[in-house]
């Protein structure tokens, strides 16, 4: 499977691992994600989520935090938790339409997540831009 959803899944799994174990270094990072990824591109695309999401994780995990009632990142399952990271910083940081990146972070949640993932995650995400106004100015429709 060559594409930007088998890409992100890629990265859930490295920036799951690094939550969990503080201990991996971006070189074996950078090594599983060559290993997975054959398209040079799609490699590219996933290193650059990777190392984004962990450049700006403090900013990232502040916004979520201050958008989630009732729910501390620590009280989060480590899959939503890292969807959630991942969602928002294509929403906050990328040029995907929101309406994609939202799509992408549910469809991640609905296969690593549990039966609940999916409306969580759609929820915190939804948060970060209410009305979703965003997406009208990113993806150019106007519905």
């Amino acid at each position: 499977m060559a594409s930007r959803r088998h890409a992100r899944e890629i990265t859930l799994r490295m920036l799951f691992q690094c939550d969990l174990n503080k201990d991996v270094d971006l070189s074996t990072v950078q090594s599983m994600i060559d290993q997975e990824i054959g398209n040079p591109d799609l490699r590219q695309f996933a290193w650059s989520l990777f190392t984004g999401v962990m450049e700006s994780r403090a900013q990232l995990d502040d916004r979520i935090e201050s958008i989630s009632d009732n729910w501390t990142l620590g009280r989060m399952a480590a899959a939503d938790r890292n969807i959630i990271r991942l969602g928002a910083f294509e929403l906050l940081s990328t040029d995907t339409p929101n309406r994609v990146a939202i799509d992408e972070a549910i469809e991640l949640s609905k296969r690593y997540g549990t039966e609940q993932s999916p409306q969580f995650v759609n929820g915190i995400l939804d948060r970060l831009f209410p009305g979703n106004e965003s997406s009208e100015a990113k993806d150019g429709s106007t519905e």
